[in-house]
Order: C-alpha cells, then structure tokens, then sequence
C-alpha cells in the first residue's frame, strides 16, 4: 500500500512553466517543500519553488539525483521523455507514472488507445509517409488537418489541408517521421473536463468548462459551461471513464468537441493541470493544483465546489506590444483577479499570465474578464486577444 506523503515533505517537478508555478504555489500553502527541474533558469516554476535545478531532461545522473533529493516526483508538461520519468521512479514514485505519459504525449498513442477503450475520437489515421498521407486523404476526405504525433501543443506542429494538391507540401513542412491526419470536424463548440484520481481511485471533476481559441491558443474559459446537465454529466462520465482506464494518479483533463448534433468526441488528452482549469485556482473550494498535490501525496481529494460562476482569459505577450499594459486600468475591475507568471521576454503569442473574473453569472464574468483584458490597452484593445 503507498505511504501517504505528508506536509514537510518534499514534491519534485519535472517542468518549469505555469502549471508548475501555480502548483509549487499551492504545495507551499499546504506546508510542502517544492523542488523543480528544467534546463532553463529564472523560471515561473524555479521563482516560487524552494530549490532549481538546471538540467536537460535527458541527463539521466541529473535526473536520479533530483529523484534522489525528494519523496514524489510529478511534472507540468507531458513532453518529459519516457527515459526521464523511468530514471526517476528508480527513487521516487512518479505520479501520474511513466505509462501515462508515454500514451498521452504521442497523438497516434493516444488516439489508438482510447479507440481501443471503446471512446469516440476524431476520426483519424497514421501517417509515416507522404505516400500514407494521400491514401489517409481519400479515406478521410477533405479538408482535413495533419499534425506531428509528437511534441506539439497551442497549435504547433499542425497544418490544415483543404485540397489533395497541398498534400506533399503538408508532409514536407511538417519536418516529421511520423505524424496522425484528423477529419475536419463541423463542431458547434469546445469543451473540457479537468478531473483528478487519487491513489485509491476515487474520482472528483470540475465540471464542464466551455472554451474558445483563437490561432490555436485558448482564449477564453467559462465555468459552468452553457451547455446542457444531460451534455456534462456524460462528459464527466467519459473523462472519469478515461482516468480509470489509464489508471492516473493526479489531475487529467479531457478537451472535447460538441459536434452539430450534440456528440462528444474527444479531441486530446492533458495528463496534468490544463489552462482551461487555471479558474479553479480563484473559483473553487480545491483548486486544481492543490487536487494534483493532494492525489500524487495520497491524500483525500478535496472538494471541487465552484464558489462563483467565473471566467478566464489568456494574457498573451502581444498585450505588451505597445508597451507596459495598464495594470492600474485592469484592476479597477474589482472582482477580477490578475495572475502573471514571471516570464522575463513577452513574445506574441507566449502565454504570460491569465485573468480571472467571478461573477453572479457565467455571461457577466464572461463579460468582465474581455472588458478587463481590453483595459489593459485601451487604444488596442485587440492586441490582448489570442
């Protein structure tokens, strides 16, 4: 049986960014010393954590010495290569363990394995050659969107195929030995579940949570979704579903597609905190982050009771394109709440921070979060969008 990880110990994070920000925050609260390993320096993660530690995710010696050094080891990104997690759990459990990871950071993994599961996902194909591609455009027909199997993320690593001329082009720029082509698909909206499973594989989830992007980045999250009880308890079904099937300890959230006629497909998988759950950090009893901790320490899940109805919005770095934003403007928006990350160089397109907005109602949060971020540059307000 595991041994409960109590406050006092020591949590490892593979990972640097956000997540591992918002989660080292969460972990410190509740007592825990945090440790984080990348192979950058100054990082969102490394400025919060008790100790960084700079080393390339393939140093293996690096790697078991950190394990070495605390009493559980998780991550905030799933592209820590499977050699990294396995080095690791040599001397410390690694939750969500190495298996998992190595399905959910290949899209033909994943999308073979919940096929097989019995899921409905986008329909799709492999594809290893520029041959494969025009065979997986007759089958699938057009347009279509070609993306590398691994490695890819807010829209990298895709392109859209609208006509079967575009085909040897699409493989070439896509720089790949292996690759998965998805059906176009007419959806109405997108969706996702962020739930968490705990050591002893009780289940907790925060509901539906309705999203909009824009160039393949999250914008905009609203909870609770618009979308009808009948629609999210059979989300939540199936993202629990998925959980049990592979056996996760920690936080995962499902993103959906809600096709015209009111299916569900999914469309990937995130076996951590997700962006679209970032409002849980303001809006809920237990917060994502704080869920992750609790299930990979063997704790009980917490309650994932949203308080408010609220809204999140990406801060991108084209928010500093004109300069210093008006933060004195945004935060005249009393029920909104500002969180950046404490990443050093704004790049358009670079997530930099998110705002939350909590409200009576999911359309007044919705409207306070866009009002807030358009205050940020008020002459261009634009810039600030995704």
């Amino acid at each position: 049986m595991s041994r409960t990880i109590l406050p006092g110990a020591t949590v490892g994070v593979l990972g640097s960014g956000q997540l591992g920000r918002m989660f080292a925050i969460a972990a410190r609260r509740m007592g825990y010393r945090v440790h984080t390993l990348s192979p950058a320096d100054d990082t969102p993660t490394g400025q919060v954590a008790d100790v960084e530690i700079n080393a390339a995710y393939d140093d293996l010696d690096a790697i078991r010495s950190f394990a070495r050094s605390v009493d559980v080891v998780t991550f905030e990104f799933e592209n820590v290569p499977a050699a990294t997690a396995a080095a690791a759990d040599e001397l410390a459990p690694v939750r969500p363990d190495g298996a998992v990871l190595h399905t959910t950071q290949n899209r033909l993994r994943e999308k073979t394995f919940l096929t097989k599961a019995g899921f409905a996902v986008t329909p799709f194909a492999p594809v290893r050659s520029a041959g494969d591609l025009k065979l997986a455009l007759a089958k699938l027909g057009l347009p279509a969107v070609l993306k590398t199997a691994g490695w890819g993320y807010d829209g990298k690593g895709q392109i859209k195929i609208e006509r079967a001329d575009e085909a040897d082009a699409a493989w070439a720029a896509l720089k790949t030995d292996e690759a998965v082509l998805e059906a176009w698909v007419d959806y109405e909206c997108e969706v996702s579940v962020v739930a968490a499973r705990g050591i002893d594989g009780a289940i907790v989830d925060y509901g539906l949570i309705a999203n909009t992007h824009a160039n393949h980045i999250l914008d905009v999250s609203v909870a609770p979704a618009p979308q009808s009880a009948e629609l999210a308890a059979e989300a939540a079904r199936i993202a629990h579903g998925v959980l049990d099937e592979l056996k996760v300890v920690g936080v995962l959230c499902v993103e959906f597609f809600v096709t015209r006629s009111g299916k569900l497909w999914i469309n990937e998988l995130a076996p951590r905190p997700h962006n679209s759950g970032h409002l849980t950090f303001d809006a809920c009893v237990t917060s994502q982050f704080e869920q992750q901790l609790r299930a990979i320490c063997g704790l009980p899940l917490g309650s994932t009771e949203l308080l408010r109805p609220a809204a999140m919005a990406n801060l991108l770095g084209d928010c500093w394109q004109s300069g210093e934003p008006n933060w004195a403007g945004m935060c005249e928006f009393a029920n909104v709440k500002l969180h950046l990350y404490g990443k050093r160089e704004p790049r358009p397109g670079r997530k930099m921070g998110h705002l939350t907005a909590l409200a009576s109602a999911p359309e007044i949060a919705l409207r306070d979060v866009l009002q807030a971020r358009a205050r940020l540059s008020a002459e261009k307000p634009s810039v600030c969008k995704a």
